[in-house]
């Protein structure tokens, strides 16, 4: 697809495996990769350029040297930001996340200024509110990464337990990305087939319970988090966006009287077409699920009240 170009801000193993999925699938014509740790981008630019000698359709696969070489996209994802560690508060977090956004946001304003942005960063929904608060830009154009990756690891729990319909299980999850995270096996079928008729409710409570904890799952083997199911996640939702397929899948986006919230990003059903998220579907929850969703964007909304406290949105102290 000549002329269509992706930017990954941050070229650790998600970002580096999100630009290899890509390259793999032929979905851009350039890849531009960007990191703060000098050589990281430019090392694994090359590693990629050079498998693509194997892939259907060739991929430019290219290192920033600054953020101003990460211009004229029509994708930005960003998977910039750091980890938790040991005597970090979450608030501590909170505010060194928003401020390494900031930056990356003032970049991608100045230098690709019509594109799309997919935020991978976590805490994942409120750096996406983040981000649509210091743009000021059409929320369409700004789409957290979180359901497409729970919803395939649901997916892969549900293949577990039953030993078969690989590649074949629909799955929907909504809310946060995290602990309060809202997998909808209502919703979940294997091919035609719904999975109640396939489960019972308690193996299904017992996969919501795996899919909840999946990311934990893979960090107690290999004392990291998973990066080629978030990578590949990444690259389901660009091929989405880059080739107008109005594809169905969860994201973080911004609410505006959806489900009774506004000012809010937060898992939900959505359409991801050329211009980003095209529309936000509403289903109908039970009254149990509307509880879980509530819990699910109060979390986030406590963690954003964070950052108002600490007067982060307010103009010139950011």
């Amino acid at each position: 697809m000549t002329g269509r170009k992706v930017g990954i801000i941050g070229a650790g193993a998600v970002g580096a495996t999100a630009a290899y999925s890509l390259s793999m699938m032929g979905t851009c014509h350039e890849i531009v990769l960007f990191d703060i740790v000098e050589g990281v981008a430019k090392g694994k630019a090359i590693d990629i350029g050079q498998s693509i000698h194997y892939s259907p359709i060739g991929t430019i696969v290219t290192a920033a040297e600054t953020p101003a070489d990460v211009k004229d996209c029509d994708i930005v994802v960003i998977t910039a930001g750091v980890p938790r560690k040991g005597n970090m508060t979450r608030e501590d977090l909170l505010m060194i996340n928003a401020k390494i956004m900031k930056d990356v946001v003032n970049d991608i304003q100045k230098y690709s200024p019509n594109a799309v942005i997919i935020c991978v960063s976590n805490p994942l929904d409120v750096m996406t509110y983040v981000i649509h608060k210091l743009t000021g830009w059409e929320s369409n154009r700004i789409i957290g990464m979180a359901g497409a990756l729970d919803g395939a690891r649901m997916a892969y729990q549900i293949y577990q337990k039953l030993g078969y319909g690989a590649g074949q299980t629909g799955s929907l999850v909504m809310g946060d990305h995290g602990r309060n995270m809202i997998p909808l096996p209502q919703q979940v079928q294997v091919d035609s087939v719904s999975v109640a008729e396939l489960l019972t409710s308690e193996e299904m409570e017992e996969i919501i319970e795996r899919t909840k904890n999946g990311g934990a799952e893979i960090v107690k083997y290999l004392g990291t988090s998973g990066y080629y199911a978030p990578g590949r996640a990444i690259a389901h939702m660009v091929e989405a966006i880059l080739n107008d397929s109005k594809t169905v899948v969860s994201s973080s986006a911004m609410l505006q009287g959806e489900y009774g919230y506004s000012d809010i990003t937060v898992g939900v059903p959505v359409v991801l077409g050329s211009k980003g998220v095209e529309k936000i579907l509403e289903i109908e929850l039970n009254h149990e699920v509307e509880e879980k969703f509530r819990i699910s964007v109060d979390s986030i909304r406590e963690n954003i009240n964070i950052l108002k406290a600490n007067k982060f949105f307010d103009k010139g102290k950011q």
